[in-house]
């Protein structure tokens, strides 16, 4: 049994791992193709995507003498632990280093790439550079550390540690519910779908929190309800409020709400995995969760549906009630961002708004690009409201089940769907 076997997923980043981990075990072995003792690798990713895990799985691995470097000090001394450090693993070689969090052992940046304690790391891996020493790195930020110490020759590669996706997600949400003892019917996929782009660190923490919500109401085991709470306070920001009277300020909530999901689904079917009014504090008080897989940034008809949702809001409450939604700042902000990336960015308005990628500053640039996104934004919304108009029915019946239930997910959305007509003429 490998010691990679304790890290679910990341099969590639294992795989390539194991090939450098043979080496250190096996030097004998490579040899006669005259490859020698590798330099350091760097592990890079957002926080909480388990790259200390796989490197502690490596080091496990490999069996040999290892010394972590963690920044526990400030200013010199802490120069004097990475020297230190260095010299002991020289000292009892073959050895591994662990530089964890390398990106937090000075306050610089690449503008700063001559921080005290970044020079002392570059010139202890080129003082050990004949010596059996691995070096091994994470970090959050690659952008803070300069580009001069993770240069080739002092770290072979720069791996990428992502956030899980697709049957990835699956197999690391599996693997924590396997962990909680009691556990009623859940369903991993639609959890990794409600949690998709979340960190291992958050799934875990989700479904741990899930546990504390069951054991507070006495529950026999931990259900789906319990997992959606925890997920919508956990990683949505989204706590849950004692309120008893709801009232008519629920149901346009309820109807800001059914107007993003309306639209999501309508455009890309089976991709509302939640949706919530009340009971949830925010500006709102309501709340809608989609499923985004890792094509959705690469491609630009997802990106336009993406705005074109977040205007859903917003038409769905100016269609049923004839008055402006003023809850729907943050939503044409969002939109917006979308549409000034898609024409300065993707030039998908024509290549005379050019200048935006090099940033010009003319008036009268500024101006064409104003009246450009205004107008894209303005045929978007129109969309919308389309859209919704064209599809009432399936609207209603969202928003009455939504206001009596409180939350609605994916299994609810589609079988309401199943009960209307669909229209759609873009």
């Amino acid at each position: 049994m490998s010691a990679f076997d304790k890290v679910i997923g990341y099969k590639s980043v294992k795989a390539e791992l194991g090939r450098i981990a043979d080496i250190i075990k096996n030097p004998q072995k490579y040899e006669k193709y005259g490859v020698s003792f590798p330099k350091g690798i760097v592990l890079y990713g957002e926080p909480g995507v388990g790259k200390t895990l796989i490197c502690n799985s490596f080091i496990e691995d490999c069996g040999i003498n290892h010394y972590v470097c963690r920044k526990t000090e400030s200013g010199g001394d802490f120069v004097k632990t990475i020297k230190n450090t260095f010299e002991e693993a020289v000292n009892n070689q073959p050895a591994i280093i662990l530089l964890d969090d390398m990106d937090k052992f000075a306050n610089g940046d690449e503008q700063h790439a001559d921080c005290e304690e970044y020079v002392t790391v570059q010139a202890c891996i080129d003082n050990v550079g004949k010596n059996k020493v691995f070096v091994l790195a994470t970090v959050n930020n690659l952008r803070k550390i300069p580009h001069s110490l993770i240069r080739a020759g002092r770290f072979d590669k720069q791996i990428e540690i992502n956030i899980p996706k697709g049957k990835e997600a699956i197999e690391i949400v599996s693997y924590y519910l396997s962990q909680k003892p009691n556990l009623g019917k859940v369903d991993p996929v639609f959890i990794a779908r409600l949690l998709s782009g979340c960190s291992c660190a958050e799934l875990e923490l989700v479904i741990n929190d899930a546990g504390i919500y069951a054991g507070a109401e006495n529950k026999e085991c931990i259900e789906m309800e319990d997992i959606i709470k925890a997920c919508l306070r956990v990683i949505y920001n989204a706590p849950e409020t004692i309120q008893e009277d709801y009232g008519e300020t629920d149901e346009k909530v309820a109807w800001h709400e059914v107007g993003h999901a309306l639209i999501s689904e309508i455009l890309e079917p089976n991709s509302v995995t939640v949706i919530a009014v009340q009971g949830y504090e925010g500006n709102n008080k309501g709340f809608t969760a989609y499923y985004r897989d890792e094509k959705y940034w690469s491609s630009y008809n997802l990106m336009l549906n993406r705005a074109i949702t977040l205007l859903g809001g917003k038409a769905a409450t100016e269609i049923k009630y004839g008055e402006i939604d003023v809850g729907c700042g943050s939503d044409i902000q969002r939109a917006t961002g979308i549409i000034e990336r898609m024409t300065g960015e993707y030039l998908a308005n024509g290549f005379g708004h050019v200048e935006m990628v090099r940033h010009s500053t003319s008036e009268e640039w500024a101006a064409k690009c104003e009246v450009t996104i205004g107008n894209e934004m303005n045929n978007n919304y129109m969309k919308a409201k389309r859209i919704i108009a064209q599809n009432m029915e399936f609207a209603e019946k969202l928003v009455k089940e939504l206001v009596e239930k409180r939350l609605l997910t994916t299994d609810d959305v589609q079988r309401i769907k199943k009960t209307c007509t669909i229209k759609y003429v873009s």
